[in-house]
């Protein structure tokens, strides 16, 4: 007898026929014996109407380094404006030979090679963050969008210590199997950020507006090194977005995140790093650091950004140090976490959060990067009350929004121009799993991003 298929199961063959269809278009666009990183760019390319072309200086400095001892590099981009985004690069960390050897992958060291000299032009950083690009890309149905940061220069900084650009440490790592020579791991992000600071502040002396940001790894750079930088480049006005990059409070040895912060204050020295910090930051709870960077700057704008189902960054939280830890205790730890911080954040009058569900993008991970589709966030967004409203387009779609629903570059212009504090927590729900749109998109997009 033949099986009658439901309408969920249906939806997801015609959804994987429309994925493979137009995959298969695109990919007859390449030349035959095409490498990986061609595959890469030319989705990315016939999809994305975004990325950028600027011109872009190479700024070697003295004593900075990559974790494998080569020389570190940063870039910057030059325009008539007085703003400036100082903009830290994601990617995984490390502690150890497997993770800074590259072995973990992408919760590893980022770049364990070091930064090569045309980097700029290559995917990452040409296309991961539209707010370095001024704009949010057009994709196939949804117009390119110009952002706040349009025409400011930009610092951007890779990724390549493992550290989260702030750590402090030359350690020497073995290879636990023995059979490849012992790794001297440089963690220099503390004074590779501290001189790119400098040099920015002598070159660009009065900035008016200054946007911290970066995804990930860079997410939490951004809170961890905002205290300096703050003080070396003495902005009008300063602005601090966190992608993805919590530091969740662990005031106790039973908090689910003091494992691996037990872990990285030894491996990167942070004891050294975090002195200099005031007074009221507590080295045993390394969470009190959002609190500290929010009083200290209390006419700054302070913001936090993530999805409750990031299934990456929780990844890097939990699985190596809860062994056996399954999905869903991962993703249940990241939420009581999130809802701590949460709770720290509403305490302090600056500081704004914006926190989607999910989005079928890089497992839910940054809300920033490649393109906002999908990163809208809405207070009251609940299963449909009525029947009629079934009948509303997109079809199929069960969620609806009671509420403001809040684009994120409607959330970047009010946090940057409008100086406006915005709070949304958005509850469980299907909507972007719902998504006709997301559901072609997204597949392509982590292609895109895993090299297929």
């Amino acid at each position: 007898m033949r099986k009658i298929q439901s309408g969920s199961e249906a939806s997801r063959k015609v959804g994987s026929f429309k994925h493979k269809l137009l995959l298969g278009v695109l990919l007859t666009a390449l030349p035959f014996g095409a490498t990986q990183a061609d595959i890469l760019d030319t989705i990315v390319d016939v999809i994305v109407d975004g990325g950028n072309n600027y011109s872009w200086q190479k700024v070697e400095l003295p004593g900075t380094k990559c974790g494998n001892g080569s020389q570190y590099k940063f870039f910057v981009h030059r325009t008539a404006s007085p703003n400036v985004v100082f903009y830290f690069e994601g990617g995984g960390a490390c502690w150890d030979y497997e993770s800074c050897s590259g072995q973990t992958g992408l919760l590893g060291a980022a770049n364990p090679n070091g930064i090569a000299d045309d980097y700029m032009t290559q995917f990452k950083g040409k296309y991961v963050s539209p707010i370095v690009n001024g704009a949010d890309p057009g994709l196939p149905l949804r117009s390119r969008t110009d952002l706040v940061t349009k025409g400011w220069n930009v610092v951007f900084l890779p990724y390549c210590t493992g550290d989260v650009h702030v750590g402090n440490n030359v350690v020497t790592y073995t290879d636990p199997a023995g059979q490849q020579p012992p790794l001297n791991w440089h963690h220099a992000g503390y004074t590779n950020t501290l001189a790119a600071a400098d040099h920015v502040a002598a070159q660009i002396p009065n900035i008016g507006k200054m946007l911290v940001s970066g995804f990930s790894a860079g997410g939490t750079a951004t809170i961890s090194a905002y205290y300096n930088l703050r003080r070396t480049l003495n902005p009008q006005k300063g602005y601090m977005l966190n992608d993805s990059g919590p530091i969740f409070p662990a005031p106790s040895a039973s908090s689910l995140s003091k494992r691996l912060h037990n872990q990285i204050r030894t491996s990167w020295d942070l004891d050294s790093v975090f002195a200099d910090l005031p007074a009221s930051f507590d080295i045993n709870d390394f969470g009190t650091i959002n609190r500290v960077v929010s009083q200290e700057f209390p006419n700054d704008q302070m913001a936090y950004t993530a999805y409750s189902r990031d299934f990456n960054y929780s990844r890097f939280s939990y699985e190596r140090f809860y062994p056996g830890i399954d999905q869903a205790t991962i993703l249940s730890y990241w939420k009581q976490d999130q809802d701590n911080l949460v709770n720290q954040m509403n305490g302090l009058s600056n500081f704004s959060y914006f926190l989607p569900w999910e989005r079928e993008i890089n497992d839910s991970h940054c809300t920033s990067i490649i393109t906002f589709i999908g990163s809208h966030a809405c207070q009251r967004m609940e299963k449909k009350r009525y029947w009629w409203e079934y009948l509303e387009w997109p079809w199929g779609q069960t969620y609806k929004c009671y509420s403001e629903f809040v684009p994120f570059e409607t959330f970047l212009d009010r946090f940057v121009s409008g100086d406006q504090r915005i709070r949304i927590y958005e509850p469980e729900n299907a909507y972007n799993a719902e998504d006709p749109g997301m559901g072609i998109v997204g597949p392509i997009i982590n292609g895109a991003l895993t090299g297929l």
